[in-house]
């Protein structure tokens, strides 16, 4: 793969401290592919809560300070709730190569996550490239997120 084929520049990653061994890995296959990586920690196994990390890097992601972002707890169930919480964020766990595609393709998600237990990094990678080498494709998914977007607007 090839610094070309990725449609982003700039992705935003964190994690808690179960995730920091896979957001190393990711970080560091996204930055030998020329992206910049914009990490906002942890950076060591002290115990942090995820809320207060998924928050964050949902905040600035919805501020545009980076294109994308990548999120990794444990499961990435508890950082996509966190993200979700962000007013214009859509955070999606992916899991396999079809979630991973379908969470940018059809979802327009700004943010994917990732469960550090469940996933190994050479599947993350994978799956990261995917989400990374995939655009939104508008059409019959445009109107279904435009419906997301009016439900952040009205608060609920």
């Amino acid at each position: 793969m090839s610094a070309t084929d990725y449609r982003v520049s700039t992705v935003g990653i964190g994690c808690d401290h179960l995730g920091v061994d896979l957001k190393n890995a990711l970080r560091d296959h996204m930055k030998g592919h020329g992206i910049e990586v914009i990490d906002i920690g942890v950076h060591d196994g002290t115990p942090v809560d995820y809320p207060d990390v998924g928050a964050a890097l949902a905040r600035r992601q919805a501020a545009g300070e980076f294109e994308r972002g990548v999120l990794v707890c444990g499961t990435g169930a508890g950082m996509a709730i966190a993200a979700n919480k962000v007013p214009g964020v859509r955070a999606v766990c992916v899991m396999d190569p079809y979630t991973s595609e379908r969470a940018i393709a059809s979802n327009n998600a700004q943010i994917i996550t990732f469960g550090a237990q469940i996933v190994g990094a050479s599947v993350a990678r994978m799956l990261m490239d995917i989400y990374l080498t995939n655009d939104f494709q508008g059409g019959r998914s445009a109107p279904k997120v435009a419906k997301l977007e009016a439900l952040d607007r009205a608060g609920s």
